[in-house]
């Protein structure tokens, strides 16, 4: 079992640090003053970081991916470590499908934030 927390600490670390939401969109920059955006791009980027969730959302995919590992193990009649590893390695695959809905949410909140602004996000 402390393996598993072990892991599921690790998966949930690993996507904390990811949640930086150093999230670039393709912007047309035709006309656009290039500081002007820099300082746009990163006031977005800003409030993607405040709002997103995005450990908070790995951490829930990492719990809930442990519990159906765990539970898959059990059915398929695995023992003791097969169980834990079952539940380790669901814990791994639900954190980061949780890490990438995050990460979509980050995403789309700097493209609204830039197109709220008036440039134009080619992505």
């Amino acid at each position: 079992m402390k393996k598993l927390v072990a892991l599921c600490s690790l998966v949930v670390i690993a996507t904390i640090g990811c949640a930086g939401a150093d999230v670039r969109p393709i912007v047309d920059m035709k006309g656009v003053n290039e500081s002007a955006y820099e300082k746009d791009l990163q006031e977005c980027q800003a409030y993607a970081k405040d709002q997103s969730g995005m450990g908070e959302t790995a951490a829930k995919g990492a719990g809930a991916g442990a519990i159906v590992g765990g539970l898959l193990g059990l059915v398929t009649g695995g023992n003791k470590t097969g169980i834990i590893q079952a539940a380790g390695a669901g814990a791994v695959i639900g954190g980061a499908g949780g890490a990438f809905s995050g990460n979509q949410a980050q995403e789309a909140i700097v493209n609204r934030c830039l197109s709220g602004r008036g440039y134009k996000v080619l992505n």
